[in-house]
């Protein structure tokens, strides 16, 4: 019993300190958010925000990527990058087409330039 709680230890660890206060706080703005008009400027600001986060985080993983993903060229990066946007805009703002193009175009360009 003891070995079964040994091994899974670390997954209870991340479940409480990185998944559930997470949850508490996505709780805690659906709750608050419900009453509010998508039209708000505390929605448009909130979005703006959310927006400007998810680019960063992808400029940097673009731009200074580690592990096998720094093998990839940065051009092919930056080319996987834009040809997913043009396909997200192309295929009526698919957010799952342009990921899938993305991450093929990423993948194909990957094999045919990487070092």
């Amino acid at each position: 019993m003891k070995e079964a709680i040994a091994e899974l230890g670390p997954y209870l660890v991340l479940i409480l300190v990185g998944f559930l206060p997470n949850e508490v706080w996505r709780l805690v703005g659906l709750l608050t958010a419900r009453g509010l008009s998508e039209d708000s400027e505390l929605v448009v600001w909130s979005r703006t925000v959310a927006t400007a986060l998810l680019a960063g985080v992808i400029a940097k993983l673009i731009l200074f990527s580690s592990g096998e993903l720094a093998g990839v060229p940065l051009a092919v990066r930056i080319g996987a990058a834009a040809f997913a946007f043009a396909v997200y805009l192309i295929v009526k703002r698919s957010v799952f087409a342009g990921v899938l193009a993305g991450e093929a175009a990423l993948l194909i360009g990957g094999y045919l330039f990487a070092h």
